[in-house]
């Protein structure tokens, strides 16, 4: 087995002084897909935008460690920098700057020069294609007037664009139609590989129907509950999260 690219012990996240996650403890190697999945309230986001350093998410014990070095106390875009990504579960418009510049800009903070413009057009193009975005979408402003599906896309254009080590996709699948949900699957599945690894965190198995996991992770109030094969989320779409017990604790 790979060695860990991400590896979180007892980490503890306390939103507004109420404590999220509990002492959870995850690895996953380098190029496997893990799915976490939980019910509502269960802390799912809240791992996911710990891991991403949010300044809202006060981390209160614990550590996080990406290839090896502690990120814990790191700036989102020096995690960003190191290769970590996350595609938001409700990706934010910013009004008067074009899907162009973001990505162009996001591109040169993350490879630390300035990007050539004829490399980013090709590149753009490329990821463009791949999640099925006509040229017109480059001028569009960010998340102005998207829909659902076109924001969910976007995010995974920008990992595209980006190629992190590893990305964190928090509810990716969350109002997404089934023809959406195909392109958002088929593009993250094109970027997989031995080189990126992935965290998909959702409350249904219809994602893990497109893109299949390694490994499956259930968590409960704030904590890894339990861990198996693929047939662990089959088994929570016939029985539920109940036989683990409520996640009344958590809120996020």
């Amino acid at each position: 087995m790979a060695e860990p690219i991400l590896k979180i012990h007892d980490l503890q996240v306390a939103v507004d002084d109420t404590p999220i996650l509990r002492g959870l403890d995850l690895e996953i190697p380098q190029g496997e897909v893990h799915a976490l999945m939980g019910p509502n309230g269960s802390g799912k986001s809240t791992l996911a935008y710990a891991i991403a350093g949010h300044p809202r998410y006060d981390i209160t014990g614990g550590t996080i460690e990406f290839e090896g070095e502690d990120v814990t106390e790191m700036e989102p875009d020096e995690r960003a920098a190191l290769g970590l990504f996350l595609a938001m579960q409700y990706p934010v418009e910013v009004p008067g700057v074009s899907v162009m510049n973001f990505l162009r800009a996001s591109l040169t903070a993350v490879r630390g020069e300035e990007v050539k413009p004829r490399e980013f057009i090709k590149e753009f193009d490329e990821a463009s294609e791949l999640l099925k975005f006509d040229r017109s979408f480059a001028d569009r402003y960010l998340n102005e007037g998207f829909s659902g599906g076109e924001k969910k896309r976007h995010e995974i254009m920008q990992m595209a664009l980006l190629k992190p080590k590893f990305a964190v996709l928090d509810e990716t699948d969350s109002g997404l139609d089934v023809d959406a949900l195909k392109v958002v699957s088929e593009g993250v599945n094109s970027l997989r590989g031995p080189g990126l690894g992935v965290l998909i965190i959702t409350h249904y198995t219809r994602i893990l129907r497109y893109i299949q996991p390694d490994v499956v992770h259930v968590m409960i109030d704030g904590k890894v509950a339990q861990t198996g094969g693929p047939e662990l989320a089959e088994q929570l779409e016939e029985r539920g999260y109940a036989e683990f017990g409520p996640a009344e604790a958590a809120t996020a």
